[in-house]
């Protein structure tokens, strides 16, 4: 079964809800590890009147821009790297961070990470970023982007962990606002 690309995108945006946040959506069960069985999920995407194969879903895991998804080595299971709202551990490894990493928003939201910090919200982590181009990326996604540069360094010092997903997010729990060190918020001044 051959997709066009936009499919492609559309199907990823639905695996993604299903395996992040809603596996009940199609009727399936994910492990304590964030496991759902491939045959499962391709049935329950098929049976919401959407069509795809194990072709396209392979295509799909090996071609995402953000690496969301990984396969077990028989592709018998499928879990997404992160992001999660639900409770699952899919056994990230904790990582000494860089001296900074940065974190993406948007500008309406930060008169409140001011005043109680990054909190993680519905997900299980606060997911930061390694370059400065990608957490603009990351706060486009909300509105007027800004970035936040987090002192890892202090934070490490301090007690707290962060975890590296496969995919290369970075993750911590809820950031007082006391690690920020600077906010960006020109964007023509990174050019």
């Amino acid at each position: 079964m051959s997709r066009p690309r936009n499919d492609d995108i559309s199907l990823g945006r639905f695996i993604s809800l299903v395996l992040r946040h809603h596996p009940e959506a199609i009727n399936i069960t994910l492990d304590k590890e964030g496991w759902a069985d491939t045959r499962e999920l391709l049935d329950g995407i098929n049976a919401t009147g959407r069509r795809i194969d194990m072709t396209a879903l392979e295509r799909i895991v090996r071609e995402n821009n953000k690496q969301r998804y990984s396969f077990n080595a028989d592709k018998s299971k499928i879990r997404a790297n992160q992001g999660h709202s639900i409770p699952v551990d899919i056994k990230m490894r904790q990582v000494t961070p860089p001296d900074r990493l940065y974190h993406g928003t948007s500008e309406t939201n930060l008169p409140l990470i001011k005043e109680s910090g990054i909190k993680k919200m519905s997900r299980l982590y606060v997911h930061l970023s390694y370059d400065v181009e990608t957490a603009v990326t990351v706060g486009s996604r909300h509105g007027k982007p800004v970035v936040l540069i987090i002192d890892t360094a202090a934070m490490v010092k301090d007690g707290y962990t962060f975890m590296l997903s496969d995919n290369g997010v970075w993750q911590s729990q809820d950031i007082p606002f006391k690690y920020v060190t600077d906010i960006i918020t020109d964007m023509e001044s990174l050019r």
